[in-house]
C-alpha cells in the first residue's frame, strides 16, 4: 500500500487494467484508514485520508477522460453523437437552425424572387444647404434646395 500522493502525469501512461487495479488498492487503503480512525488512531490519519480521496479522484478522472477520448474517436465520422459528447452551448443555440438550413430557399420563394425582384427606387430628400453642396460627380445633385439621389454611371 502506498501512502504518497498519486501524480496525474504518471497515470496518463498507464492502461485501463493498471488504473483499475490501482483504484482498488487505493479504495482498500482508504477503508483501512477509516477503520483505524474510528478505532481511535492518530490525528495524522486525517491528512492521509484526504490525500487518498484526492488520489482516487485523480485515477477516476484519468479513467473517464481516456474512455471519453476513445468514444470520441469511435463516433468521429458517425452521423449522430451521444448527448454527453456533444457541445453543451445553450439550449437556444442548440435549437437554432444550422447555416445550411438557414440558407435554404423553397421553390416557391425562388420563383417569386426571379419574377418579382427587389425594386430600386430613386430617393428625393430635403436637406440643409450645407449638406446639399456635396460634389456632384458621385451621386448627389442640387436642384432648388432639394437633393436627388441618382445612380452613379459606371
Amino acid at each position: 500500500m502506498s501512502t504518497t500522493k498519486v501524480k496525474a502525469a504518471q497515470l496518463w501512461g498507464k492502461n485501463k487494467d493498471d488504473l483499475k487495479k490501482q483504484l482498488v488498492e487505493l479504495k482498500a487503503e482508504l477503508a483501512s484508514l477509516r477503520t483505524q480512525k474510528v478505532a481511535g488512531g492518530a490525528n495524522s490519519k486525517l491528512t492521509k485520508i484526504h490525500d487518498l480521496r484526492k488520489s482516487i479522484a485523480r485515477v477516476l478522472t484519468v479513467i473517464n477522460a481516456t474512455q471519453r477520448s476513445q468514444l470520441r474517436l469511435f463516433y468521429k465520422n458517425k452521423k449522430y453523437l451521444p448527448l454527453d459528447l456533444r457541445a453543451k452551448k445553450t439550449r437556444a443555440m442548440r435549437r437554432r437552425l444550422t447555416k445550411h438550413e438557414a440558407t435554404l430557399v423553397s421553390e416557391k420563394q425562388k420563383k417569386r424572387q426571379m419574377h418579382f425582384p427587389q425594386r430600386k427606387f430613386a430617393v428625393k430628400v430635403r436637406l440643409p444647404y450645407y449638406l446639399t453642396c456635396v460634389a456632384q460627380g458621385g451621386g448627389w445633385k442640387r436642384q432648388d434646395g432639394l437633393v436627388q439621389v441618382f445612380p452613379m454611371e459606371e
